[in-house]
């Protein structure tokens, strides 16, 4: 039984080829396990990443997102933490422990989605569209894609560079987002 709910729900998350077209068009879990159409990001900015909880690169990167996620604001870009325990086993928590995790110490305020796999068998079908879509797949935990506000993928970094080196391609997307709606009001 289990294993046909699990069939399922697979499925359902995993968009059919000729339905994917950007990375807005994929669903997910969310971290409280209820299904989500990524669609409703579609107009807004993303900031995609593989996150955990026991990195090195932790403190910086939470810190850094969820000032980003403040200061850009929910209504023209979010940040989208997908949690993965894929490289050095640094995610090791459930997905209650994660959120536990990231709401105290960091006070995450941005979406948060269930535990994924990021590459190999079994990758994340969204993960596997922006690794295909930037010709960067991850190979450690933080690895930020920026997705614009149609889906595509405009961007991709590893953990090495900061959310601080990429802050201002981010806010220059959102701006030129913004300029963009005011002109079409």
């Amino acid at each position: 039984m289990l294993l046909v709910v699990a069939t399922v729900l697979l499925l359902l998350v995993l968009p059919s080829e000729e339905k994917a077209k950007d990375f807005y068009s994929f669903k997910g879990v969310n971290i409280r396990g209820k299904l989500i159409s990524l669609e409703k990001y579609r107009g807004s900015v993303s900031l995609v990443v593989n996150v955990a909880s026991e990195c090195g690169f932790t403190e910086s990167h939470y810190q850094d997102l969820q000032q980003l996620q403040r200061e850009l604001g929910s209504m023209h870009f979010n940040v989208l933490g997908f949690p993965c325990n894929q490289f050095g086993n640094q995610e090791p928590g459930s997905d209650q422990e994660i959120e536990r995790f990231v709401r105290r110490a960091y006070r995450v305020s941005f979406p948060m989605f269930s535990k994924i796999i990021v590459k190999g068998t079994g990758a994340n079908a969204a993960f596997k569209y922006l690794t295909d879509s930037s010709g960067m797949e991850p190979n450690w935990n933080f690895w930020k894609y920026l997705v614009d506000a149609n889906g595509e993928v405009v961007d991709a970094w590893g953990p090495s560079v900061s959310v601080t080196q990429i802050k201002p391609q981010i806010a220059s997307l959102v701006r030129q987002l913004i300029v963009k709606q005011k002109e079409e009001l």
